[in-house]
């Protein structure tokens, strides 16, 4: 009990941090300065609106079921505090210091702040979901999760990024994001190619080679790259009503489509967590004789 109300303090915590940031941030008040350019701006903007729609309101939901000792709180915490401390590491660690003029230094014990509870409260989510308690998996949607993972870290990979980093690695670079903040470029190249991509890659795989290990990673990997989907599709869309030129409609209905089938998956995959003693299980999530035994 008293482990749960941590973890919904905590995830209130978040909530509110993130709160205050976005009003100090460019989305509300412009308090806070990022050394970025007009087209970083934008992304932030975009990110900063789509954490107030989805990512504040799961933040405050899932700490009220924590701190009524619900079951599911755990494993649904992990989404957004894992979202919360990749996002918000990148944008202290992404700006152009010594380029572009602002403030944003000022605010490092807030960012650092906002990745510290979100890493504690991801910590503290992990160390409470017992394995052995996660409803079964039907072989189906233990395959279609398997293959969703390994797709999205390949669009990662080969939609998101491919293209820039080969022009980047060129010897007469021509792409106007890597231009204009190379920091933040970079900063975002190493997150996704080093850390998102090859997690989602090999625990999308654990899944299709039925390993028990790569059940419990595949609650917090599915969900956080729902909730970055979802941030990735704000900044598309914001960067495509700014008129920014890197900005494409391709883009932003490839990530909301994304965002979407994720969705659809993250609901099939957290419902019967939902499901109270005596009900019967959806059939996505039917045990199999090869669930039970591995």
């Amino acid at each position: 009990m008293r482990s749960n109300r941590l973890l919904g303090t905590g995830l209130v915590l978040l909530a509110a941090v993130i709160i205050a940031y976005t009003i100090m941030g460019p989305l509300v008040l412009g308090v806070i300065h990022f050394r970025t350019s007009s087209s970083g701006l934008y992304q932030i903007r975009g990110a900063d609106l789509a954490a107030l729609v989805v990512v504040v309101p799961v933040c405050l939901l899932v700490g009220m079921m924590a701190w009524h000792n619900h079951p599911a709180a755990p494993v649904l915490a992990l989404a957004p505090s894992l979202f919360a401390m990749y996002i918000y590491s990148q944008v202290i660690l992404g700006n152009e210091y010594f380029q572009v003029p602002g403030n944003v230094e000022r605010f490092f014990p807030l960012f650092l702040s906002m990745f510290l509870l979100a890493a504690a409260v991801a910590l503290l989510a992990w160390t409470q979901i017992m394995p052995g308690n996660l409803p079964p998996m039907s072989g189906r949607f233990r395959r279609g999760s398997g293959l969703l993972l390994v797709a999205m870290a390949g669009f990662v990979v080969v939609g998101l990024h491919l293209r820039t980093l080969i022009d980047a690695m060129g010897d007469q670079p021509t792409g106007a994001a890597y231009l204009a903040t190379p920091v933040a470029f970079w900063v975002v190249k190493f997150y996704d190619l080093g850390i998102v991509a090859p997690a989602a890659f090999g625990v999308g795989i654990g899944l299709l080679g039925r390993r028990s290990w790569a059940r419990r990673p595949a609650y917090g990997i599915l969900g956080g790259y729902v909730l970055l989907a979802w941030s990735v599709a704000g900044m598309a869309l914001s960067m495509l009503l700014n008129g920014d030129p890197d900005g494409s409609v391709a883009q932003f209905v490839g990530m909301a489509a994304l965002a979407g089938v994720g969705s659809v998956f993250a609901y099939f995959l957290y419902r019967p967590l939902f499901m109270t003693e005596g009900t019967a299980a959806p059939v996505p999530f039917a045990a199999t004789r090869s669930d039970r035994e591995g």
